[in-house]
């Protein structure tokens, strides 16, 4: 079980206060989706969208690559 969650509306991370997914969630997640690449496409991509709203100042393309981007 991880304390890397995301702290919402600032979507930092509960367990190290990085920005969420840190390098310690993505590790997990990798772990959790190995053999799940799409579907960890798709929860990140929703968790993109619900950031966005409350991330309105932080440009675009950062929040692509901070979601989705490390993923390939």
């Amino acid at each position: 079980m991880t304390t890397h969650h995301p702290i919402k509306p600032a979507w930092t991370c509960g367990g190290c206060a990085g920005e969420w997914p840190c390098q310690t969630r993505r590790q997990e997640l990798r772990a959790e989706y190995d053999r799940a690449p799409v579907s960890l496409a798709l929860y990140l991509a929703a968790q993109l969208v619900d950031a966005a709203q409350d991330l309105v100042h932080v440009p675009a393309g950062h929040l692509h690559y901070r979601f989705l981007g490390w993923t390939r």
